[in-house]
Formats: structure tokens, sequence, C-alpha cells
């Protein structure tokens, strides 16, 4: 058999340099190996060994790749230009392991030797990486313009969008996240082109924008995606920094599987001798170690030797450079410390120049310091100089998904702030600590942009898939998530924000009470649950409320409710019914029944309340029924909002398969049209979205009688069904003027979901973001006779100048029919 002929050098080169640039690794390692064997010159094999050794040190054998770069810089009679791209990839080499010190002067001579346009566009980009590893953000921000320029001038597509990629990462760290976004999102789609892999770096830096953003779980899944990605390539080095960057985004939500992703990493890192990598994963593996009990009731242990390691490793962490992270360390081993009654001698030391996230951390630590020294003010005050910080970035946002998400920064100093208001004892501090928690996710009303074509599109396609995918876990499906994420980030990129009302005294919020008005906040921290009462008339008090007694009276709520809605005939109707109202009972009790008795007996109630305490059927508590009762998404807005809107005209709208869903439509609309007022009805094929979407900005009243269900894991994809499909929260924003009152006569679409003290939203959460006055809606399911006969009379209210809450209890009254029905929002 003949064999094959052998290539000539350059042309091995030549494929070589162009399997690497496409992330086809092996490939290029093959071709460059015997490129370099056969060379016969010194500046060919430099030249060989510079491209052999990118290869090499992706591939997760960093240090062959420094022998090859530092024997070639020792061949005699260089030109400068082969000199200077050895220097070049020597410097990304050492960079990429970590020694951005050493690597820095390198990056500078093979700028200063290099002519070719090509060489130059990619040293300018990987010095400026280096300087963004530095945080010397203004310089490295200038290294990524000139290098999309020069890249640009090439007609290089693929290095431009890399370089536009980077930009968006220094915004980041700049702490503009939607600048970040929005750059990566457009450089994505050219990267993507390249490769698999080039995808897959570009969605590392990707999911670090979800993860300070707050969308934690969003963050997590494509990190997993990536790290696969990088594993299937056998880019070692590349799959550790994937598990690193895993392991930071589960600090958030899941400490010890983020302990043992960290491990992993750094038992990655140090097969790889990356050993600035390896101490930056055992960095954050400490800090998930350190991290309070999931529902933060009380705070681990920390022994001797732990205390020990993290001193070691912050040190470690320093003289590598990252002084950032080794404060970071130390700020949560300082609050860690201090929960246990070990409170550091000194205050954790603020750094301006540190990330948010960072500072946030120390202003965290010295609130727990204070409060472990018993200096509860001191507490209070160094919680809300983080609060100010965390919410003055938030402004940023008209997202409803990001001003809900972001929330998550701010957890561990709400909960210093919260718990040393209520060792206080004084309500005007519990007030203020409520609202400012409450008020957070709430600070701004979103200013929408026009919707595109895309937007379009996109949900038009995701609304297919609703169809296709009937099971419960439907948004499981990758196509879904692809196009969930890709909504959402439109969404956050193109919505800005003005700012909403703000947050109110007490005294203020006493001023605004009438003599038949109360207000009753419940407030949660670390397993105790507090209802400050404020009455119309008299002094506030604080109420400690029995929270274990609560939440086992809360566990069986939802399946009895419903369990009655399902069962309303036969034998075993009665048995159900008489459950539901002794548990209901028992809940009043616990729940409510001394805070209304310490209100003076009010006629009209304005609720606010933590996620714990989510989905609750406020109404139909004994102790608040024939009671006017709204839940407010903060005492402030309610203040701001409060009293009676114009309601001149309604629309209703029928989906498809409920039972009463045309009587009840009909009911409600006799009762508009014998007052003289317009009222639309959209059933059958004429119940399609954009038909809805039209319906809803012309009316003030907006009815929609059809099944819907709550998404816990993805609340704007709380829909209802109509005609052509399901109405998402996400459509709400193509609404340019949101009707004043909306009632979802619809499964679930009521209740909100709440993660690790994140406020997620659904349907009714969107609408009032969106601007409606109030909404009226089910945390859970609700017989269609029952919605037909409490909802239709409702409208009898409304006609007549009530407001929709008082409209709402007479019609309990009216029809005997205790249903789950809540007002949200300012409902009077």
């Amino acid at each position: 058999m003949a064999s094959r002929p052998e290539l000539p050098v350059a042309e091995l080169l030549r494929r070589g340099v162009d399997a690497a640039n496409a992330k086809r690794l092996r490939t290029a390692r093959r071709l460059l190996v015997r490129a370099l064997e056969a060379a016969d010159d010194d500046v060919l094999r430099a030249r060989i060994s510079a491209s052999l050794a990118y290869a090499l040190g992706q591939l997760g054998d960093p240090d062959g790749a420094e022998l090859l770069c530092r024997t070639a810089l020792r061949f005699p009679m260089l030109p400068e230009e082969t000199r200077g791209i050895i220097s070049g990839q020597l410097a990304t080499l050492l960079l990429h392991r970590g020694d951005v010190d050493a690597a820095l002067p390198l990056f500078e001579r093979a700028v200063a030797l290099i002519d070719s346009p090509a060489s130059r566009a990619n040293v300018v980009l990987n010095r400026g990486v280096a300087l963004l590893q530095r945080r010397r953000l203004g310089e490295s921000a200038d290294a990524f313009r000139a290098a999309a320029a020069l890249f640009a001038d090439l007609g290089d597509r693929g290095g431009e969008a890399q370089a536009r990629h980077n930009l968006g990462y220094t915004a980041l760290l700049a702490g503009d996240l939607v600048l970040a976004l929005s750059e990566m999102t457009v450089a994505r789609a050219e990267i993507a082109r390249d490769s698999a892999v080039a995808a897959a770096i570009s969605d590392l830096d990707r999911a670090e924008v979800l993860r300070e953003s707050g969308q934690l779980r969003e963050s997590a899944a494509l990190l997993e995606q990536v790290a696969q990605a990088f594993g299937r390539a056998r880019m070692q080095q590349a799959r550790g920094e994937a598990e690193l960057q895993l392991a930071q985004t589960l600090l958030g939500y899941e400490p010890g599987r983020a302990a043992r992703v960290a491990l992993r990493a750094s038992r990655r890192f140090r097969g790889l001798g990356s050993a600035s990598w390896e101490v930056r994963a055992e960095g954050v593996r400490l800090r998930a170690l350190l991290a309070p009990t999931a529902d933060r009731t009380s705070a681990k242990p920390v022994p001797s030797a732990l205390e020990e390691e993290c001193a070691r490793v912050a040190r470690r962490l320093s003289r590598f450079g990252f002084r950032v992270e080794a404060r970071a360390l130390r700020y949560v081993l300082d609050a860690a410390l201090a929960r246990t009654g070990r409170p550091p001698s000194r205050a954790a030391r603020l750094h301006p120049d540190d990330p948010l996230s960072v500072r946030v951390l120390a202003h965290e630590a010295r609130a727990a310091r204070s409060a472990a020294l018993g200096r509860d003010a001191d507490a209070r005050r160094h919680a809300e100089a983080g609060l100010h910080e965390v919410s003055a970035w938030q402004r940023s946002f008209g997202s409803l998904e990001v001003l809900s998400s972001t929330a998550v920064h701010g957890s561990g100093i709400f909960i210093e702030g919260l718990a040393a208001s209520v060792r206080s004892g004084r309500p005007d501090t519990v007030f203020r600590w409520s609202e400012y928690t409450r008020h957070f996710s709430q600070q701004v009303s979103p200013v929408r942009p026009p919707q595109d074509a895309e937007h379009a599109a996109d949900l038009a396609q995701l609304r297919a898939l609703r169809a296709e995918l009937a099971s419960s876990d439907w948004v499981a499906d990758p196509r879904v998530a692809s196009l969930r994420q890709r909504i959402s980030e439109r969404q956050w990129v193109a919505t800005a924000s003005t700012d909403g009302p703000p947050v109110v005294s007490l005294d203020e919020l006493r001023s605004a009470l009438d003599g038949d008005t109360a207000l009753l906040t419940y407030v949660y921290v670390r397993g105790r649950l507090t209802c400050l009462v404020v009455p119309g008339r008299g002094a506030p008090s604080l109420i400690d409320i029995p929270w274990g007694r609560v939440r086992d009276l809360r566990r069986g709520l939802y399946s009895e409710l419903n369990a009655a809605a399902a069962t309303r005939t036969g034998p075993g109707s009665r048995l159900i019914r008489e459950s539901l109202e002794a548990r209901l009972s028992c809940l009043s009790r616990a729940l409510v029944e001394e805070a209304v008795r310490a209100a003076g007996d009010p006629r009209r109630v304005v609720v606010t309340a933590p996620g714990e305490l989510r989905g609750t059927p406020w109404g139909m508590l004994p102790a608040l029924r024939g009671r006017v009762v709204t839940h407010v998404r903060s005492a402030s807005r309610w203040v701001a909002t409060r009293g009676s809107v114009p309601l001149s005209s309604a629309g209703f709208v029928v989906g498809p398969g409920v039972a009463r869903g045309d009587e009840e439509a009909d009911t409600g609309a006799r009762a508009w049209r014998r007052a003289g007022g317009p009222a639309r009805i959209l059933t059958g094929d004429a119940s399609r979205i954009e038909h809805v979407t039209a319906l809803a900005e012309g009316v003030d009243v907006l009815h929609v009688v059809a099944h819907g269900r709550h998404s816990p894991d993805s609340p704007l994809l709380s829909g209802f069904e109509l005609a052509d499909g399901t109405l998402f929260g996400y459509d709400i924003d193509a609404i340019a003027r949101p009707p004043a009152v909306v009632v979802l006569s619809a499964c679930e679409l009521g209740r909100s979901s709440a993660l690790w003290g994140e406020e997620a939203v659904g349907m009714a959460r969107a609408w009032l973001h969106a601007g409606s006055h109030c909404v009226i809606a089910a945390p859970v399911t609700v017989a269609d006779d029952v919605a037909c006969e409490l909802l239709g009379a409702m409208h009898e209210g409304l006609v007549g100048g009530l407001d929709p809450a008082e409209a709402l209890m007479r019609a309990t009254a009216q029809t005997g029919h205790v249903a789950p029905f809540v007002c949200y929002g300012s409902g009077f």
C-alpha cells in the first residue's frame, strides 16, 4: 500500500491554525505536531510552537504549552513580529493560569513588537482580559474597543463579536447589567457560528450576568450546559472555570451543592497545576460551608479548624492578587462568627471600589457584628447602608423579573435589619423595615418600548409549545427554556424605569387611615412571625404570632381548598367542607383574631404579608369575613394609590372549556349595560390573544373567565387559556394602557412563589406592575359555579361605584359563597 504523501509544513500550519480557530483542538494538535516535527528552521518552528501552545493550553497541558513558548523565545535571530507573537501566546497561557502580574508585561511587549493587524488584534484583545482581571476597567474597555476596531477593519466578524462580548463583561464588572447583556446578546449570534465551544465560552459570561441580576436558577442551568460542552471538548481548564462559576451561583440558594461543585473544580485545577484557580475554588467552597441554614433561622457553628482554613485561603487569594475574593471570604467568615456569638474584634472595612455583591457582604458582616454586641441601632444602620446601595443600583431596571430577582442581593441585609427592628419592640422601627423589604422590588414603574416582531414571534412559538407539551413540567423542555430566556433578556434590556412612590413613615400611614380602616403588616424573620397592628384610631402595637402553628395549618390548606372546589356534591362534600372550615377557624385564631381585636374591630383591613404567607385566602378567615380586605404590595404604595378610580366600561373574556363562563360574563355585562355603561364580551373564536389585549387597552375593568395555572418556577409563564393559545404574563408588556381593575376568574392565577426570600411573581403581580390599580384573583382552584355567581354579583357593586374590595365583600354576603378570591393592590 502506498504511503500517504506528506503535506508541506506551511499547509500543515495553515490547517492547524484553522482547526484551532474553529475550536477543533485535538485536530489542531495533531496537525501542528506533524508540522513542528517537519519544520527545518527556527522561525518556522517558533510560529508553529505559538499555535501549538494555544491548543495544548486549551486541552489541559499548560506545562507543555509554556515549555514550547519559552523554548521558542530562546531561538536566536527571531524576527520581532515572531517574538511578539510568542510573547503574546505565553502571556495568554500565564493569564489562564492566573498569573496576571507576569502576563501583563509580556502583553505590553507583544503589542510593541507586532505589526500584523490580525495578530495585533488578538494580543490587544487578550491584554484587555488581563486588565479586566485586575479590575482596571477603563483600560480594559479601551483595549476591547481597539480590538473591535482592528477586527472590523480585517472583516473578522467573529473577532469583533468577541471584543464586543468582552466589552459587555466589562460593563458587568462596572455594575451595568443592562449594557452587559445587550452587548453579549448581540455578540453571541456571531460567536455561536464559530463552534459549540465558542458559544459555550460566550454563555459562561452570560451566565454570570444572570447571576448578578439575581436569576440564579437560570444561571445555574446555563452553567451546567457550558460545563458539559467544555467536557465534551476535553477542555479541562475551561470546564473547571464553568464549575467554579456554577458553585458561585449555587451559593445563593443551595450552599451544600455549591460546596461539592467547588471541591470538584478545586481538584480539577490542582490536577492541571492551576494553583491560582484552585485557591479561588477553595474560597467559594469555604463560603458555602459558612452559609447559614437554608431558611436562615439559625447559624451554623464555625469550628476552629474551619476558621483557620478560611484565614489561610484568604491570605493565598491575596498573594495571587485576588484581593476582592479574599475580602468576600473574610466578610462571610466575620458574619458567620458573629451569628454564633463570636463577633470579630474589628468591624469589616468597606472598599468602595469592590463589586456591589461584595460591598453588600461587608455591610452584612458589620450589621451581624453589631447585633452580636447588642447594638441593634448600629445593626440597622449598617443594614440600611447596604440596602441603599442595592436599591440605587436596582432603580436602573424596569423589568418585573429583574426587579424581583435582584432582591436576592439584599436578602442577608434585609434579615439583619428586620431582626434588629423586631428586637427593638418599636412599631415605627418595625414598620420602617417592613416597608424597606416590601417596597424593594416595587420602587420603580416600567417604561416600555414598542413591541417588535421578534418578541411577538417568540411569544407565538412559546404558545405553540404550550399547546404541544401538555404535561405540568412543560417549562423544563429545552426549547421552552431557551425561548423564555430570550424573551426575558429582551424585556429587561429594553424596559426602562421611572421612580415609584416613596417609602412613607408610620405617621404618614396613620394619617392616611380613617377610623374604620386598619393595617395588619406581617413580618417573618428567622422563624419568628410578628404582626404590626396599626389602627385607624389608637396606638400601633406588635403581636407575636405562633409561626409553628400557622405553618402547620397552612400545610394542608391548598389541598383542602382544591378538594372543596372539586367536590361540591355527594357524600364526601360535607366532610370536606367541615374539615376546611375547621382548619380556616384555627388559622384565623392563630393568625388574625388577636390582631383584629387590637385594631379596634375595623371594617376595612389593609394586609401586607411576607412570602411565607403567600396564597393565604384572607377573606375566608372567619375573623375577616364581613370586612373589606385588600392585600397590598406595600403600605407605601397603598398610600400613594388608595382611593376610588372612576370605572365606566368593562370587557369580558371567556376562554374555552369553562362550564358557566358565558353565564358569568353575561351576568356581569348586564350589570354594566343596565347602568348605561359599555360592556363587550369576547367568547368562542373571538377570545383570541390579539383581541383580548386590544380589549384590555380600551376598558376600565377587564374580567377574564378562563382556565389557567400558575407556573411556580417560571411565574411569568403563568397564564390563562384563550381560543388560540395561552396568554402569558409576558404578554402584559404588550398592553400600552392596562385596565384599572382586572378580575381573573381562573385557577391559581393569584398565587405568587417565593424562593430564598426572592419575591417571584405570577399573573396578578404582573398586572399590578404594569399599572393596574388592583387585581381580583384566587390562589387556588375555584368551582366554576361559585366564580360565576360571586363575581357576577360583584359587578353590581362596581357599577354602583363601590371600590373593588368593597364590591367583593358585598357579593360574598349576597351570594353566601365564601371563596378564596383575594383583592390584590389598592382595592379601596
